[in-house]
C-alpha cells in the first residue's frame, strides 16, 4: 500500500554544511497494517513522515501509494489518499467539533447531509455522543477528548492512509491508553494503511504490525514486534527495546504458539496402559479427551498405578484453560491463580490443541523463536514439542 524507495533528505546547515537527516530509506507497508516509525529525537523519523505527506519535499527518491507515485498527485487528490494527525492536535478553536472534522470532507464536496452523518458516525466511534459535543467549541473538551477529535477528523474523508505523528504524545497517561485502546478497535474496523510516529517502544508494540527503527537518518531494523524483540538485529536496537524485552513479548506471544502436543488418553483408555505411558515419558499426568477431541480432564500417575478400568473413571477435571488466542500474560496470570504448572490450550470451539507449561513458555522465550519466523498468525496452528514433564 505504502512504498518508500531510496528516500532521501538533505539539509543545508548555516555554515553552508549539508546534513543528511534521512539517508535512502526503503521499505514497503502492507494494505490494513500498522507501522509504527520509532527511536530518538533526531533520527529522522519525523522528517520521512512529512516527506511521505509532502510537507517537506524530498532531496531524492520515491513516495509511492497504491504503487502510484505521489509527486504526481494535486493537493486535493493527495488529501484523499492520506490523512495527518499531530500531536498539538490542531484544533480550529473559532470552529464547533463538527466543522472541525469536516474539514477536509467539505472541501472535497461533500454535502452538509453526508458531512454531518459522517461527523456522527466518528463521534461514536471513540464514545462521544454527537448530541452532546458537536455543537461545542474545542476549549469546551478535556484534552483527552480533543486528541480523539484529532484522530477522528483525519479519518473523516475516508482516506486509505492514515498519517500520526505521535498522537498520543501529549495526553496523560491514563487518557493515553485508553485512546490507545480506542484507536486499535477502530483500526481492527476500519483496516487503514497506518504509519505513526513514536518514541515509546511500549507503544508500538501494542499498536505496531511492524516496526521500523531509525537511528541517525538511517533504518536500522524493520521487523515484526516479536522479531524485533527476540532477535535486535545490533547493540543499538537491543539497548533501545529495553533490558526486560523478554517480559514485553509475553504481550505479543500467544498460548497457541508456545503450546506443546503430548501424549493424550482416550476415555476408554486403560489405566494400566495410560501408567505405562507416563512411565515412558517421565509424565506425572494425562490430558483425557473424548472421541470429539474436547479435553475432559486429566487423569495422574497417581491414580492410574495399579488401577482397574478406564481413564474415563478417574478423571479429574481441570481447575482452568487458556484459550489458543491468550497472550502469554494472561496465561502466566492464570497459572499463578490457579497455582497450576501447565494449563490445556483451547480452540474456539473447545477443542484440545495442546498445553502450555511454565517450561514450555521459557523454552520459546529463549529459543529465538518469533511469531513471524514460524509464519504463524495469533490463533494458527500450535508447535509441537517434546513432552513435557511439569508437574500437575
Amino acid at each position: 500500500m505504502i512504498e518508500l524507495d531510496k528516500l532521501t533528505k538533505t539539509f543545508t546547515q548555516k555554515d553552508g554544511q549539508p546534513v543528511r537527516a534521512v539517508d535512502s530509506v526503503s521499505l514497503s507497508v502492507a494494505e490494513g497494517e500498522i507501522c509504527v516509525f520509532l527511536g530518538p529525537s533526531g533520527c529522522g523519523k519525523t522528517t520521512t513522515l512529512k516527506m511521505i505527506n509532502r510537507l517537506i519535499a524530498p532531496t531524492s527518491g520515491r513516495v509511492l501509494i497504491s504503487g502510484e507515485d505521489t509527486s504526481g498527485l494535486n493537493e486535493v487528490d493527495l488529501r484523499r489518499h492520506i490523512g495527518y494527525v499531530i500531536q498539538q492536535i490542531g484544533l480550529f478553536p473559532n470552529m464547533t467539533i463538527e466543522e472541525n472534522i469536516t474539514v477536509v470532507p467539505r472541501l472535497l464536496g461533500w454535502d452538509k447531509k453526508r458531512c454531518a452523518e459522517r461527523a456522527r458516525e466518528l463521534m461514536s466511534m471513540v464514545a462521544l455522543d454527537p448530541k452532546q459535543y458537536l455543537k461545542r467549541y474545542p476549549r469546551e473538551l478535556s484534552g483527552g477528548q480533543q486528541q480523539r477529535v484529532g484522530v477522528i477528523r483525519a479519518l473523516a474523508a475516508d482516506p486509505p492512509v492514515l498519517l500520526m505523528d505521535e498522537p498520543f504524545g501529549a495526553v496523560d497517561p491514563i487518557n493515553r491508553e485508553a485512546i490507545q485502546n480506542e484507536f486499535f478497535q477502530m483500526q481492527r474496523q476500519l483496516k487503514k494503511t497506518v504509519i505513526m510516529v513514536s518514541h515509546d517502544i511500549d507503544e508500538a508494540i501494542k499498536l505496531g504490525d511492524r516496526i521500523a527503527v531509525f537511528r541517525r537518518g538511517q533504518l536500522v531494523q524493520y521487523d515484526h514486534p516479536d522479531t524485533l524483540l527476540a532477535r535486535p538485529r545490533d547493540e543499538f536496537v537491543a539497548q533501545f527495546v529495553g533490558q526486560d524485552s523478554t517480559l514485553k513479548r509475553l504481550l505479543l506471544v500467544r498460548a497457541g504458539d508456545a503450546a506443546t502436543q503430548p501424549e493424550t488418553a482416550r476415555v476408554d483408555t486403560p489405566l494400566t496402559h495410560a501408567f505405562t505411558v507416563m512411565d515412558e515419558t517421565d509424565c506425572r499426568y494425562l490430558t483425557v479427551l473424548d472421541d470429539a477431541g474436547h479435553a475432559l480432564g486429566y487423569v495422574t500417575r497417581r491414580a492410574a498405578r495399579g488401577g482397574d478400568g478406564a481413564c474415563g473413571d478417574r478423571v479429574t477435571p481441570f481447575p482452568a484453560s487458556v484459550s489458543v488466542d491468550d497472550n502469554l500474560r494472561i496465561v502466566l496470570s492464570k497459572m499463578y491463580q490457579f497455582s497450576a504448572s501447565w494449563m490445556p490450550v483451547l480452540d474456539g470451539d473447545g477443542a484440545w490443541i495442546g498445553e502450555i507449561t511454565q517450561d514450555s513458555i521459557a523454552a520459546y522465550l529463549s529459543s529465538g523463536r518469533s511469531r513471524q519466523q514460524t509464519g504463524q498468525p495469533p490463533g494458527g496452528p500450535v508447535i509441537s514439542a517434546a513432552t513435557s514433564s511439569a508437574a500437575a
